[in-house]
């Protein structure tokens, strides 16, 4: 009796557990949030008006640093649109081993990824820079594109995973019925429906990395924030460089933040549709 009623108390308790999600998304705003006076349009919208009050009232050092910084974002977005695209490969192919039935390629794939999530980005950029780099003769951008890829490649690897993981069984079965190979049936039928399920993370996984982008102006790279540095360090305008460029990276942040929910909303409408 006393067996039974902890077990009653168990499922009590796994019936009220909520899973509590925070993402890169965060201040989108939801429906019924107020429009106008929603979290979302007031970060943005206000760290745009600074951008653009600031160096109307006070051009020096504003004005100056508004037109010191811009190659250091083309670097920004350089190295984060190219470490997404190399860490989207690396997850694909490290995402299939962690489902593959061979142990030696799973256990390949899960120890890569166990590895990489339980070292510090910073760390690993510091590995791939000073350890590394010398051997592979790879310095500056290369190098920090590299760990960059490679850390976020294990990221995407639990995506993958996952996604292909909520793809109902019984699809595969129904394509090996009719008579297609495993790969074929992952390539045509699987991994066209897991991109529609994981591309709201792989956003998230997106803004994440444009952020930890800016780790990469201690390994010489002339990113934003480095050439928020380099100014500071010329003129001591610490405050007004630093202010700068947090609000540059907050209005790309929601930017993309914004894209990645309607990016959302888009699907979950189309699934319902459908």
């Amino acid at each position: 009796m006393a067996k039974a009623s902890s077990e009653s108390g168990r499922v009590g308790k796994a019936e009220h557990r909520t899973t509590i999600n925070v993402t890169d998304g965060t201040l989108i705003p939801l429906k019924d949030e107020g429009g106008g006076l929603s979290a979302w349009n007031i970060s943005f919208f206000g760290a745009i008006g600074l951008l653009v009050l600031l160096p109307i009232l006070s051009p020096d050092p504003y004005l100056r640093i508004l037109a010191f910084v811009p190659d250091g974002l083309v670097a920004t977005f350089t190295v984060t649109i190219v470490s997404i695209v190399f860490a989207l490969i690396i997850g694909l192919f490290a995402g299939l081993g962690r489902i593959s039935h061979n142990t030696l390629i799973n256990r390949i794939s899960t120890v890569y990824v166990e590895i990489i999530r339980g070292i510090p980005l910073l760390v690993q950029l510091f590995y791939i820079y000073y350890a590394l780099g010398p051997l592979l003769k790879m310095q500056g951008p290369p190098a920090a594109i590299l760990a960059m890829s490679i850390c976020y490649g294990a990221y995407m690897a639990e995506i993958f995973r996952a996604g292909i993981q909520a793809i109902p069984k019984g699809q595969m079965e129904a394509a090996l019925a009719l008579g297609m190979s495993r790969s074929m049936a992952m390539r045509r039928i699987i991994i066209p429906q897991t991109v529609r399920i994981i591309l709201p993370p792989i956003g998230n996984e997106f803004i994440a990395l444009l952020k930890d982008s800016s780790l990469v102006s201690i390994l010489a790279v002339s990113d934003l924030l480095r050439r928020g540095r380099e100014y500071a360090s010329t003129s001591f305008r610490y405050f007004e460089s630093y202010t700068v460029i947090a609000l540059i990276y907050l209005v790309m942040t929601l930017f993309f933040s914004r894209l990645v929910a309607y990016m959302e909303e888009r699907l979950r409408h189309r699934g319902n549709v459908h």
